[in-house]
C-alpha cells in the first residue's frame, strides 16, 4: 500500500483504506472517495492531486490525499 500522492498520473487504483479524522473520512466518503472504489490520477498540481472516482473528477488536497491508501 501507498498513499495516493505517490501514484503516478494515468495509473488507475484500487483504494484500500482511508484514514484520518472521522469529518474528513466522511468528506472523502460523500467525495466517492471509499475503500473498494476505482480511481485514476488525472494530474496533480503542487502536491494536491485530481482524480477520477466514479465517472466524476475530484480535487483534494495533498493532506488529504496522504491519508488514502491505494
Amino acid at each position: 500500500m501507498m498513499p495516493l500522492t505517490l501514484a503516478n498520473i494515468g495509473e488507475k487504483a484500487i483504494i484500500r483504506k482511508v484514514g484520518g479524522k472521522p469529518e474528513v473520512k466522511k468528506h472523502l466518503e460523500d467525495l466517492g472517495l471509499v475503500a473498494g472504489s476505482d480511481v485514476t490520477v488525472v494530474t496533480t498540481l503542487g502536491g494536491n492531486v485530481i482524480v477520477n472516482v466514479k465517472e466524476a473528477r475530484v480535487a483534494i488536497s495533498k493532506e488529504m490525499a496522504q491519508k488514502i491508501m491505494v
